[in-house]
């Protein structure tokens, strides 16, 4: 029995063994040579939310993801790991974000699949720098999926919520790190005429929510397979005010359409099952605002889907 982690705690059902095991029973403090799991890193930040003029309320996001994704069953027999939370308590987000960065890199090179925990979407750019940091000299073509109704590409003096995808091209740039950005989700009413310019001008690919419904789910999916072969590594990133307002209400902008459900586990389950996905994060989570866990519940499923689906694809590729 693995000695409890604080902040996972839940039901336990009998008998206890493999078959009934749930996140809180499995969870282990990560440590140094570790075998190869899921290894989770909470980003508990509002600094780029407030800088950003959002609600804040997302530093308190990766103990609500941690709740509730602790009583969500084992589904598969990878190594479960908690590597504990990166805390911007001072203003200084740009300290934050590096201290998350080097950690998030260490869970990358053991060779972990890692899941960031926001925290606001500042933690873009930090998963960003872990992956730049892992691959080191390396200059394989990256890929970064975002599912969100904004670009987040905002030219600022600082660094905020908003920047975090432009900080990302343009540093990738300055490495000659190929990068491509694709996001799905974009609202027509949530970005500025200069956002879409500026998208159009980095050569990003968008989606916008009001073409990703069911019936133009196919197309999308294969449009987004084609995009994602040219590429060798992935970091997707969910925004979840990217998801319609009564599934995500606890968010730092709720968004007033949104991709629902339906159209985003698939898009998920396709990059997943590219085999090239190597960190995913979760942003905007604000629990104060969210009702009856809500948002922190549809967050936790949607880490869950993609871990075992990407475990599985790993197993599978291993002749598991």
């Amino acid at each position: 029995m693995n000695t409890p982690i604080a902040g996972w705690r839940g039901r336990i059902d009998l008998p206890e063994d493999a078959s009934t095991r749930r996140w809180h029973q499995a969870v282990q403090e990560l440590v140094t040579e570790a075998a190869p799991g899921v290894a989770v890193l909470g980003f508990a930040c509002d600094e780029g939310v407030r800088r950003n003029h959002g609600r804040v309320g997302a530093a308190e996001g990766p103990a609500a993801l941690r709740a509730m994704l602790s009583n969500l069953p084992v589904l598969n027999a990878a190594p479960l790991y908690d590597a504990g939370t990166v805390a911007c308590t001072d203003g200084d987000l740009e300290t934050a974000q590096h201290r998350y960065a080097e950690a998030m890199a260490a869970v990358l090179d053991a060779g972990h699949f890692a899941v960031g925990l926001g925290g606001g979407h500042e933690i873009a750019f930090a998963s960003y720098q872990s992956l730049a940091k892992h691959l080191g000299a390396r200059r394989p073509r990256v890929a970064i999926v975002n599912i969100d109704a904004h670009f987040d590409l905002r030219k600022q003096d600082r660094g905020s919520s908003g920047t975090p995808f432009l900080q990302a091209i343009e540093h990738a740039r300055s490495l000659g790190l190929p990068l491509q950005y694709l996001a799905y989700g974009i609202s027509a009413s949530a970005n500025t005429r200069v956002l879409f310019d500026s998208a159009d001008q980095l050569g990003v690919h968008y989606v916008m929510d009001d073409q990703l419904g069911v019936l133009e789910l196919p197309q999308r999916l294969a449009e987004l397979r084609e995009k994602l072969a040219d590429a060798d590594v992935i970091y997707l990133t969910i925004d979840i005010d990217g998801l319609p307002h009564a599934m995500a209400p606890g968010v730092s902008a709720p968004a007033a359409r949104g991709v629902p459900m339906e159209v985003v586990e698939p898009l998920l389950d396709a990059v997943a099952a590219t085999g090239k996905l190597k960190l995913m994060d979760v942003a905007e989570l604000s629990p104060p605002l969210d009702r009856d866990n809500v948002t922190a519940r549809v967050a936790a499923r949607l880490i869950h889907r993609v871990t075992h689906a990407v475990i599985r694809q790993r197993q599978s590729s291993n002749g598991a």
